[in-house]
């Protein structure tokens, strides 16, 4: 097959998935269903946050400037004007010489700019406070928007929704989030030589590994992974298989099959389809040369390699940002030893990461990539752009995490 020799930059390969394959529709959701899931738009607050000043101690509201030069030895007096109640309008203004009993998160009086921690009073009889140690104006405060201002944005479309965001929704109002639809996606293994994970391999044969490897990326990535189970390299079977995927499916995932080995139909089984066009068929990459991806009419085929490493990498790099899926987390560190590559391609080099005296360090974890466990033993990948050629002991690097 002669396509697969007209191999595509990654980032020509990564544009034209995005061209052909839309984000994810767009849903609301309750907010207490939302967790997990992706944003799709921009969250912008409404209000102030708080929207009065409140208290952050136990203790008295007072004007700072009355506090000043007090100390254990010789405290300032104040007089005691009366109690804050919590969760109503403060009905007291406090003068100059004067304070009042606020609890934590109470609304500081009209008058007030501060607040003294209980600790660092005594209280003398029914209208005099002692106060042991001096405050500035805004200490123990927390001013009108200072948490969340009135038209900011408190949350950016494509963030994951972790518990500590719904909370923030939350004290805003937000009932109702717009995510991004958790997308369907059809996951095939192909090959004779793939066996289901509970037999026991004979020789030439191996476990289906990249099903599982794939549904759990899918599923980390926000999609909704369904198994079409092992297909061996038999064309009308795969056909059937795939037809029944793509009817499901905007996204079908298909390992194996995607090399020029005579045995592998899936490139000429998927251009048979209506409506088939093929996009790619081979990457500039290392992991994954043979990948491809053909569109069938509005639905996607990507063949990703047999290889686990490979398959693994190059649904991250070019299938999670298709489910709306953030974007994954990056870390700077320096490389323990010199890596060499070869420029014309972009080499993704799996490193494992530990803290030391001089920050963190990427080793890298190498392997073949028919090795299984080299993934499970590495913490991210470091990128070596086409054009380098390799990367220096101690060079400062970016880590993509998993």
């Amino acid at each position: 097959m002669p396509e697969f020799f007209k191999v595509v930059r990654i980032e020509e390969a990564q544009a034209l998935l995005r061209s052909s394959f839309p984000l994810p529709r767009i849903e609301e959701v309750e907010l207490g269903e939302a967790l997990g899931r992706v944003l799709a738009t921009d969250v912008v607050s409404r209000e102030n946050i708080p929207s009065f000043p409140r208290s952050t101690v136990d203790g008295y509201a007072v004007k700072a400037q009355d506090t000043f030069g007090s100390s254990e030895s010789m405290p300032g007096f104040l007089t005691y004007k009366g109690e804050i109640l919590m969760g109503a309008e403060p009905d007291i203004v406090v003068e100059t010489g004067e304070c009042a009993w606020i609890p934590t998160g109470g609304m500081l009086p009209p008058g007030a700019d501060a607040a003294v921690m209980v600790e660092y009073t005594e209280r003398l009889g029914d209208d005099t406070v002692l106060i042991n140690r001096p405050v500035g104006p805004g200490e123990n405060v927390v001013r009108v928007g200072e948490d969340v201002r009135q038209g900011e944005v408190v949350c950016r479309g494509g963030h994951w929704l972790r518990p500590q965001d719904l909370g923030v929704l939350a004290s805003l109002g937000i009932v109702r989030v717009s995510v991004f639809c958790r997308e369907g996606v059809g996951i095939i293994s192909s090959g004779d030589e793939i066996l289901p994970i509970e037999e026991v391999p004979g020789p030439g044969q191996v476990r289906d590994v990249n099903s599982y490897s794939l549904k759990g990326a899918v599923l980390e990535a926000g999609g909704r992974p369904q198994l079409y189970g092992i297909i061996p390299d038999d064309a009308g079977r795969l056909r059937e298989v795939l037809d029944k995927a793509l009817h499901d499916n905007r996204l079908v995932l298909l390992s194996g099959g995607s090399s020029v080995g005579y045995r592998d139909l899936s490139l000429e089984i998927l251009m048979s389809l209506p409506g088939a066009e093929l996009l790619f068929h081979g990457i500039a990459a290392r992991p994954g040369k043979p990948t491809m991806a053909v569109r069938v009419d509005d639905r996607l085929v990507v063949g990703l390699p047999g290889h686990p490493v490979a398959c693994y990498m190059m649904f991250l790099l070019l299938c999670r940002p298709l489910l709306g899926a953030p974007d994954p987390v990056k870390v700077r560190a320096v490389m323990k030893s010199a890596v060499a590559s070869q420029a014309g391609r972009d080499d993704y080099l799996r490193v494992s990461l530990r803290d030391e005296s001089e920050g963190l360090v990427a080793t890298p974890v190498y392997g073949k990539s028919g090795l299984i466990k080299i993934m499970a033993q590495a913490d991210g990948y470091v990128h070596i752009p086409y054009e380098k050629q390799g990367i220096k002991a101690g060079e400062p690097v970016v880590v993509t995490l998993f």
